[in-house]
């Protein structure tokens, strides 16, 4: 299963759309973004895409009444999930936050497979050791409006453990 992680798109709606419209391409199934959305309408152009979006706030939390009757109205293709995100996909264990220091330290206990977060506006993939001695994916698909750094977004295939940084065309 491949998955599309976004975050920090800040208001910038075209911008998160070809994102979300090129991972849909490569085969995506679903959308995590990591936060600092703002404005809900942000979102109304990916209902058209047809991928379920799962959605946690972060600094820049805009107006969660307006997110929360987009995903109301939104036939369950929108969720929003407060602070954070606990999913099981394509059998593997999966984590979402805003914040890198959180995502960190929940990828420290080992208890998922991968830990996806935002925040920073710069993307990156590594493998985070864990208390009982393993490893734990830690990615952070950067902004996805390019701000302070190239605009990029992450694919994931959650089945092969294969993470592509993709610069936004």
């Amino acid at each position: 299963m491949k998955i599309c992680v976004v975050s920090d798109s800040h208001d910038r709606a075209p911008m998160l759309t070809a994102a979300v419209t090129a991972a849909k391409k490569a085969g995506a199934e679903l959308v995590i973004h990591c936060g600092d959305l703002i404005g809900a309408m942000t979102l109304r152009p990916l209902l058209q895409l047809g991928l379920p979006v799962h959605v946690v706030h972060g600094n820049n939390l805009g107006d969660p009444v307006a997110l929360w009757n987009l995903c109301s109205s939104s036939a369950g293709l929108i969720i929003y999930h407060g602070p954070d995100i606990d999913l099981r996909l394509a059998g593997r264990r999966l984590f979402a936050t805003h914040y890198p220091h959180y995502a960190r330290g929940l990828a420290c206990t080992g208890d998922y497979d991968v830990v996806c977060c935002g925040h920073s506006h710069e993307a990156s993939v590594v493998q985070q050791p864990t208390l009982g001695g393993g490893m734990t994916w830690l990615v952070n698909p950067g902004s996805v409006a390019g701000l302070g750094a190239p605009a990029t977004w992450l694919l994931v295939d959650l089945v092969n453990f294969d993470f592509e940084i993709r610069p936004l065309e």
